[in-house]
């Protein structure tokens, strides 16, 4: 990745829907050198997508929780089955692999305390192999973005 491209990803972090003649101009190149730049980040799988990002307490899911879950110790027993209710579960927006005391970290929102109590209790709890959820609620969020570090040198 060169510094061009790097400038580019910046950019399209902070408007994914900039117009080719402005991200040309941000970036220091004309529009065709910009757009086959942008279509071949696009192609290798650097741009996975576009995407608009939403306001979540606009749509009413006042509460975020982060889930940590301990699976039982039967290796792989309805591991498949874990990840399909997890992902089926629109209010789990993110859930990854740990390494540490608990088995998978979860990011959930809700629209309120009696909410994620109900989909602590009637799903997560209930969802194959796990064994034990210990949740923490946040109170703010400090930082929050989806931008990633672009840096040529360290890429």
């Amino acid at each position: 990745m060169d510094k061009i491209e790097a400038k580019l990803l910046e950019t399209l972090q902070q408007d994914g829907r900039i117009p080719n003649v402005q991200l040309a101009e941000a970036i220091g190149l004309s529009e065709s050198p910009t757009f086959r730049r942008v279509k071949l980040l696009e192609e290798s799988g650097m741009i996975r997508a576009y995407v608009a990002l939403l306001d979540q307490r606009k749509l009413g899911l006042q509460v975020t929780a982060y889930v940590s879950v301990r699976m039982e110790k039967q290796p792989d027993r309805g591991r498949n089955d874990f990840y399909q209710r997890v992902e089926n579960e629109p209010h789990i927006i993110e859930c990854h692999a740990m390494s540490g005391g608990f088995d998978f970290l979860m990011k959930v929102v809700a629209r309120d305390m009696d909410h994620f109590a109900e989909l602590c209790m009637q799903e997560i709890l209930n969802y194959p192999g796990v064994q034990h959820v210990e949740s923490s609620f946040s109170l703010e969020a400090v930082k929050s973005s989806h931008a990633l570090p672009v840096n040529p040198a360290v890429i």
